[in-house]
């Protein structure tokens, strides 16, 4: 029997690339990105079950491109078009200007 694991269950993956565990400081997005989850989490808007949820949807290729916090960009802007607090394409609209 083939057992099929998703994109992000990377457990028992043959491999030999080492994993990176090098501290880097972080860049100020991805300080306001924790931040808002946390605020958010708080505020009862979102929970971290639903932002690991949104995060384990991504499409593999888009999984595979993105940092760890792109990946709670993706999964925050998801959750909250899935909750009607953005109108999906909201966040694109607004950056063009």
């Amino acid at each position: 029997m083939i057992e099929v694991h998703a994109i992000h269950d990377r457990g028992g993956w043959p491999t030999e690339a080492s994993i990176d565990r090098s501290e880097h400081e972080l860049a100020d997005w991805e300080l306001l990105s924790d931040g808002l989850v946390g605020a958010l989490d708080a505020r009862g808007v979102i929970t971290v079950d639903e932002l690991r949820r949104a995060i384990e949807s991504m499409p593999p290729a888009a999984y595979e491109r993105a940092s760890y916090y792109e990946r709670w960009l993706y999964a925050l802007e998801l959750l909250l078009c899935e909750k009607g607090v953005l109108a999906p394409g909201e966040l694109e609209r607004r950056a063009a200007g």
